[in-house]
């Protein structure tokens, strides 16, 4: 009789080592693990991963390459809409997990597995995007987290995996790394508190450029495509060319604040230069070339965008609807933006493109008018004051 599958959401990391252990040694099935990159992971990274796999006992290990998919599913709009949560941060690792979740379900359904598993406690967000994008796309499996359910200890896992025969150092790192395309998280014991903020050793990336430098960002439809003078057809290349440029600078560092999912405050350290850099050059060139209500509208769905992504939403039907407003709005947000970066901070000098309404074949602001007149603006004002002035009028009347 043939085992059953499950497909595993695997890292390498201590949790999905013991439920590869546990899955196939305890319950008998069939374990077929599953990496997702999103652009987070080297060669090498990948290969060593891999090979704990099959050391481990799995039946097949699997690594899906979705950086691509990554940017032009989820990232483009990320971009388009200007999305950081509270104001603060680019969603980095929560746009990162939802894409990967779904990855792997579709992966589960596409190899017939009647089970699919993932590492995740019962602390945090990464469960419920997990268990929602599983529980949509491949509902008739069942859905299994040793972790949470048997609710281990840290300790209690390397135990259980030592008597197995895995011998591996599971030494604690004095901070939780999670590395991706669109930023890197960093999590540790400044982070679980309210006051304090992380140390220089905490970040990934050490200042080691103090040098102030400008650089120009060029945009194509909203997409970045040229960067310092290169040119690239494919973003996430830009992406990864503005990364290696600012990140020594010490730029995009912060601490974000947020609700979680599962209805508790949390703080995350995060290292996002190129996002930060790039929502922010692109804001400022589509305050430029965008009206005023596009400009307000996109403001509204890209903040539904971005919660409803933050929350596991990513496959609701909505999010298809607003990525193609997004779109839409970007036909004229191509041009040049130069940017000043410098240690911990950057700033955008300004734009250049051919669809800038700041023209001065219309007029410029405080100085001439080349488009309307005085008596234009005196009609204007009268009319657009008129209902409040009766307002005013009728108060008074009456009091």
């Amino acid at each position: 009789m043939s085992q059953p599958k499950v497909v595993l959401a695997f890292s390498g990391g201590l949790d999905t080592s013991f439920c590869v252990k546990y899955l196939a040694e305890d319950k008998g099935y069939e374990v077929h693990s599953v990496l997702v990159d999103t652009g987070g992971f080297s060669e090498e990274e990948l290969k060593t991963i891999e090979a704990n796999a099959y050391s481990l006992g799995v039946k097949h290990h699997a690594t899906i390459s979705k950086t691509a998919y990554y940017y032009n599913d989820c990232i483009k709009y990320l971009i388009f809409g200007n999305v950081l949560k509270n104001n603060t941060y680019p969603l980095s690792v929560s746009a990162e997990r939802v894409f990967q979740a779904v990855a792997v379900a579709e992966y589960a359904k596409e190899i017939g597995a009647t089970a699919i598993a993932h590492g995740s406690t019962g602390a945090g967000n990464d469960q419920v995007r997990f268990d929602m994008a599983f529980r949509i796309i491949i509902p008739e499996a069942e859905i299994i987290t040793p972790i949470r359910d048997l609710k281990l200890s840290r300790e209690a896992e390397i135990e259980y995996l030592t008597k197995k025969g895995v011998g591996r150092e599971w030494a604690k790192a004095a901070y939780s790394i999670n590395k991706g395309l669109w930023g890197t998280s960093v999590g540790g014991k400044e982070t679980l508190t309210s006051e304090k903020y992380l140390p220089e050793e905490a970040w990934p990336t050490q200042v080691s450029k103090t040098e102030p430098e400008t650089i120009t960002l060029e945009f194509v439809e909203g997409e970045l495509k040229g960067v310092a003078g290169e040119s690239f057809e494919n973003p996430v290349q830009a992406i990864q060319k503005l990364s290696s440029i600012a990140q020594p600078f010490g730029i995009g560092r912060d601490i974000h604040v947020g609700d979680t999912i599962i209805g508790i405050k949390g703080r995350v350290g995060f290292e996002a230069a190129a996002p930060l850099i790039i929502i922010k050059a692109h804001h400022t060139l589509e305050k430029h070339v965008l009206s005023e209500q596009q400009l307000y509208w996109k403001e509204q769905l890209s903040n539904t965008y971005g919660t409803l992504l933050h929350k596991g939403q990513f496959v609701e039907p909505v999010m298809r609807n607003i990525e193609a407003f997004l779109a839409d709005t970007q036909a004229h947000v191509t041009g040049k933006v130069h940017v000043h970066l410098a240690p911990y901070r950057f700033y955008v000098e300004g734009i250049e493109s051919p669809f800038d309404l700041m023209s001065s074949k219309f007029g410029s602001y405080g100085e001439m008018n080349n488009a309307w007149t005085g008596d234009d603006v005196r009609g204007f004002s009268k009319v657009a004051s008129n209902q409040v002035m009766i307002y005013q009028k009728v108060s008074e009347s009456n009091n």
